[in-house]
């Protein structure tokens, strides 16, 4: 789609000239050939870039005429790319760390005062990615990093920060924790994964480090990739989706307790209604007591290592008691949870 209106004009200026003005192949002195311009839109402002180009004069040189560009050139911006570095990294972290969408990416580009559209957004967000796996994927960055291991274990898993949108899949290695390879996919079948899990078994080789085993969660698809591409070689739930597993008929009584223990407490919101108007002091405890409550019924826990619904129990134990003893001190007496809550003098 072509531009519907002119890009914004730079506010800044500058002149990028080459740091060594001799020859790499006949050493020869280069000779000035033409200025260059480039236009890059920084979260800075934007800036037009004048580029000084040279070329070897030296008609017998294998560089012979070809445009030599300043070296500082590629630490603002991409080749043909008219945004700087840092929006692109600026894009990557709002993304992926705080889990933003292209829409409210958009809206913060835009409040820094970035003139962007939103398809490119998602543009940089690509060349954001294919920085990071080329940044993870080094050969000299992991071969220094794992040269002290014998071996790799690989887990695999994949990030979806919102419904709909493409999944970020990250092997690591369980060793060292190094990120082996990271990659958006739009599906997650055998089909997408196996070309993963190949690409890592062919850097794996040419570091010269074995894979001693995969790690990944009981996705039917996972399991056939890792068959696929890696054959014979040892596969296994990571440890907590093993004991989620192991401990699933558990964490369903506990989810059936817990939807047992909220019917008990229904009755909250209608004595709440009952003392609306009400500003005297026995009203605001009450209504602290129906806010107690309203917290524990949200407050879930995360199976099978905390049971929501032990949580829960416990939590309202405590809140019952703590009206029982108010009751005992004033003279009342308090049904319990499993009837309709209320008070009475003796």
């Amino acid at each position: 789609m072509a531009r519907k209106q002119a890009r914004p004009r730079a506010t800044h200026e500058a002149t990028l000239d080459i740091l060594d003005k001799t020859c790499r192949s006949c050493g020869k002195r280069l000779q000035m050939a033409r200025h260059g311009h480039r236009k890059v839109t920084t979260l800075e402002g934007g800036y037009h870039l004048t580029l000084k180009l040279y070329r070897c004069p030296n008609a017998e040189c294998a560089r012979y005429h070809q445009m030599c560009r300043p070296e500082e050139e590629g630490r603002w911006a991409l080749p043909h790319s008219e945004f700087g570095l840092d929006v692109i990294a600026l894009v990557g972290t709002l993304r992926y760390q705080q889990q933003r969408s292209i829409v409210q990416i958009h809206e913060e580009l835009k409040r820094r005062g970035v003139v962007v559209a939103q398809r490119t957004v998602t543009d940089q967000l690509y060349r954001y990615e294919e920085l990071l796996a080329l940044h993870l994927a080094d050969p000299d960055r992991l071969r220094e990093k794992l040269r002290e291991q014998k071996q790799v274990i690989v887990s695999l898993d994949g990030l979806q920060p919102d419904v709909g949108h493409e999944v970020l899949w990250v092997l690591r290695d369980c060793c060292s924790g190094e990120v082996l390879l990271a990659r958006s996919l739009l599906g997650a079948t055998e089909n997408d994964l196996a070309p993963l899990l190949q690409e890592v078994a062919t850097l794996c080789k040419t570091l010269d480090i074995p894979i001693a085993g995969v790690v990944s969660d009981g996705q039917q698809s996972i399991r056939n990739a890792v068959a696929r591409a890696l054959p014979g070689i040892p596969h296994q739930l990571c440890h907590f989706h093993y004991f989620r597993e192991a401990a699933k008929l558990m964490a369903d009584a506990d989810r059936h307790a817990k939807k047992e223990l909220k019917k008990l407490v229904r009755s909250v919101r209608p004595i709440e209604r009952a003392l609306e108007g009400r500003t005297d002091e026995e009203a605001e405890a009450v209504r602290g007591y129906g806010l107690a409550v309203r917290s524990a019924l949200t407050d879930d826990g995360q199976p099978p290592l905390d049971a929501a619904g032990l949580r829960l129990r416990e939590r309202l134990q405590a809140i019952d008691t703590s009206i029982s003893r108010i009751g005992e001190k004033r003279g009342f007496q308090m049904r319990s949870f499993g009837s309709n809550s209320s008070f009475k003098r003796d």
